[in-house]
């Protein structure tokens, strides 16, 4: 085969290759595309009944009820409660794990810790469910005997249980990526090694963490199986995580039954909700890439 019979043949792979990887992308944004033209398409169904400043402003959520109302607050209210409260459990724990794995633990430990956190993270949704209705909450009106049977508090621990290797696993490996320079420096200006951990590889990390913990929160703010489990399905605009509540999933996947008749106004509010779940989404999206502009860390 000759030079220039091999260079076209080369080039001629190139252009398949660069043809491939468009048509990849392609699909990803027409599919992104696609996705909100047909929640905007429904919702708009829905907002020619009901005033966006009635449903972006309303304290009460009825729509089953004989004279609906359609107020989201409660549902923003009661996925942001269960969002919060598996923050609190999954980000100090999460990067005080990703620590000893990445700074303290041995090799043997590190290879069996990391394949647990594996097995985790692909426990099926629905059975963190069961976990938090019949072993959460009953621990926890053992200690609390006010606590309803279906509570915020017990969902959101269980998220926070839940999203836990991900803020691990990815917080880790930003920890691994300060180059060992900056601790070797920092070892001989006399810093111990909880200094040198804490001071210089966690701040120098800190892009990494930020987007492991905005991802979880992600995670927390859509998970579904387990709030409409645990957590009650009542649409109550209230900040006590001992009370039921409803989140836009749970409603979601309440009234995605099969028996909501197209076409109706109820039907219409199932994307109306999803348009808001995903504008949210959007600018928890958007304030990360701003958070990790402004904390990025560069080495050259």
């Amino acid at each position: 085969m000759s030079a220039l019979e091999f260079g076209r043949r080369r080039r001629t792979g190139e252009r398949v290759v660069h043809a491939l990887l468009v048509s990849c992308a392609a699909v990803t944004v027409a599919t992104t595309v696609g996705i909100v033209g047909v929640l905007l398409h429904q919702a708009v169904e829905f907002f020619r009944e009901v005033p966006l400043g009635d449903f972006a402003t309303g304290g009460v959520w009825t729509p089953h009820f004989a004279d609906p109302s359609y107020g989201v607050l409660p549902l923003v209210t009661g996925s942001f409660l269960v969002a919060v409260i598996a923050g609190m459990v999954a980000l100090p724990t999460g990067l005080l794990s990703a620590v000893f794995l990445s700074e303290y633990a041995p090799g043997r430990v590190r290879a069996v810790v990391k394949p647990m956190l594996e097995i985790l993270a692909g426990i099926p949704t629905v059975v963190y469910g069961y976990v938090a209705l019949t072993l959460v909450t009953p621990a926890l009106q053992v200690v609390l005997p006010d606590i309803r049977l279906f509570n915020a508090l017990s969902a959101g621990l269980v998220v926070g249980v839940m999203i836990l290797p991900m803020v691990i696993s990815l917080s880790e490996d930003a920890l691994r990526t300060v180059p060992r320079g900056l601790r070797e420096a920092a070892f001989g200006l006399g810093a111990t090694r909880f200094e040198t951990s804490m001071r210089v590889v966690v701040p120098a990390a800190a892009s990494g963490i930020a987007a492991s913990f905005i991802l979880a929160l992600a995670r927390a703010v859509g998970e579904t199986m387990v709030v409409t489990i645990a957590a009650g399905n009542l649409a109550n605009l209230t900040l006590d995580p001992f009370e039921s509540v409803q989140t836009m999933t749970s409603f979601i996947a309440q009234v995605s039954l099969g028996d909501t008749p197209r076409g109706t106004l109820i039907y219409h509010s199932l994307f109306a909700v999803g348009l808001t779940l995903f504008f949210i989404t959007l600018v928890m999206n958007g304030v990360s890439r701003w958070a990790l502009g402004r904390v990025r860390e560069r080495y050259r």
